[in-house]
């Protein structure tokens, strides 16, 4: 079982940075896959990007390649989404996720939808102007 907190949204401007920040408590947090997931107004609930236990398998769909970067620190419970290149397409509550499980690449097409994920913090706001 995890508890989970997004931080780090604010305003930007296009083209700017962000890193998100997503703190977890309780036990086990080596054990769980965790993902990005990202909602603005009007829209459904998509993925930004997921993790293995490991750190080894990553997913992003197309949008982010190349702009966010996913990672964890087991240190200290927590992961991060660096967001580089923003632009406005990518305002949105931004929510940090988790299942525990294993992910295997046969599956790294699959494990980053967001109904497999069974705990979620918060969410913060990105708001990219132009």
């Amino acid at each position: 079982d995890v508890q989970l907190q997004a931080s780090g949204g604010g305003l930007v401007q296009a083209g700017g940075s962000l890193r998100l920040s997503c703190t977890a408590s309780g036990q086990h947090f080596v054990d769980y896959v965790l993902g990005w997931f990202r909602e603005a107004p009007g829209k459904e609930r998509e993925a930004v990007s997921c993790l293995s236990t490991n750190n080894d398998i990553t997913y992003y769909p197309d949008f982010a390649k190349g702009r966010f970067t996913i990672s964890r620190d087991n240190s200290k419970n927590t992961m991060y989404l660096q967001m580089n290149s923003l632009k406005p397409e990518d305002t949105a509550v931004y929510y940090c996720a988790a299942f525990r499980g294993t992910v295997t690449l046969a599956a790294v097409s699959t494990f980053c939808t967001p109904t497999l994920y069974d705990y979620w913090g918060q969410g913060t706001q990105v708001t990219v102007s132009s």
